[in-house]
Order: structure tokens, then C-alpha cells, then sequence
């Protein structure tokens, strides 16, 4: 396994003005991307041999709060036929809106509705962009660093 580093060499070597930011962690390849490029990028990231990352296996945020873009999207690809999995970034503002990767991978619906059930990130071109696990009257995003742990 690569860890990534297909995809990373493979983006950076084919789409380099989209890359702002590449790294390792924990073994495994990341590489931060503007958000105009996610989509298309996604597309060929699936459909091209060379890298082949045909699943999307996960797709949620992480809470930033004090960072000028204090969103922070991540995206975990897999590619069945060469055995490497790929972290994308990319940052945004508080609710988004991020592009959709709905209509590369159908199992981005279900994802992208939690994270925006989550963190009130918002998903531009979703088919069905509501709340999946907290009711449609919920005003708060559960896992944003504000929120409220205690309320006593």
C-alpha cells in the first residue's frame, strides 16, 4: 500500500495550481485542495487508471475555530485496484458551502448530510441538503467546538 502518495504525486504532477498544501501523517499522504477544483478533480481521481480511487469511504470535517477559514473538509478515497487509500482537505468558512461530491460518488449523500447535520456545513449542488440524525428544528451542530458540552 502507498498510503496516498499515488494520488498526491498523481494531483501534483497533473493539477498544480489546485494543490495548496501536501503532507504525511501517521503514514498516510494528504494533500489540500482549492475547492473550485474538488469536483472535477474528484472525477478524474476516479475514473483515471493511473490512480483509480473508484470509493469514497468517508467524508466528514474537523472544527478549526480561531482559523480564519475554521472549517476544515476531509475526504478519504480508496482505490480498490492498487490498494491505496487518500486524504483530501480543503478549507472553508463556517457553513460553506463546499461543492458536492454527490455526483461522483453516490455515497457522498448520506456523508455530506451528516457533516452538515454536525458541523452546518453546507453542500453546494446536494440533491437532499437536510438534517439526518437531529430533527429539521435542531439549531445547533453538535460537533463544532462551541457547543455546548454542559448545560446545567
Amino acid at each position: 500500500m502507498q498510503d496516498g502518495l499515488i494520488g498526491v504525486d498523481w494531483i501534483r504532477a497533473n493539477h498544480p495550481a489546485a494543490v495548496l498544501a501536501s503532507g504525511e501523517y501517521g503514514g498516510q499522504h494528504w494533500v489540500q485542495l482549492e475547492s473550485d477544483a474538488l469536483v472535477d478533480l474528484c472525477k478524474e481521481l476516479k475514473e483515471n487508471p493511473e490512480t483509480a480511487y473508484n470509493m469514497l469511504l468517508d467524508v466528514t470535517a474537523v472544527h478549526w475555530p480561531d482559523d480564519t477559514e475554521p472549517m476544515e473538509m476531509v475526504y478519504h478515497l480508496y482505490s480498490l485496484d492498487k490498494n491505496d487509500r487518500l486524504r483530501i482537505k480543503l478549507r472553508c468558512a463556517n457553513e460553506g458551502p463546499v461543492p458536492s461530491l454527490t455526483g461522483v460518488w453516490r455515497s457522498a449523500s448520506w456523508n455530506e448530510r451528516e457533516t452538515y447535520d454536525m458541523f452546518g456545513i453546507r453542500f453546494a449542488g446536494h440533491p437532499d441538503m437536510r438534517r439526518i440524525l437531529m430533527h429539521e428544528d435542531y439549531t445547533d451542530f453538535p460537533l463544532r467546538k462551541e457547543f455546548p458540552l454542559y448545560c446545567g
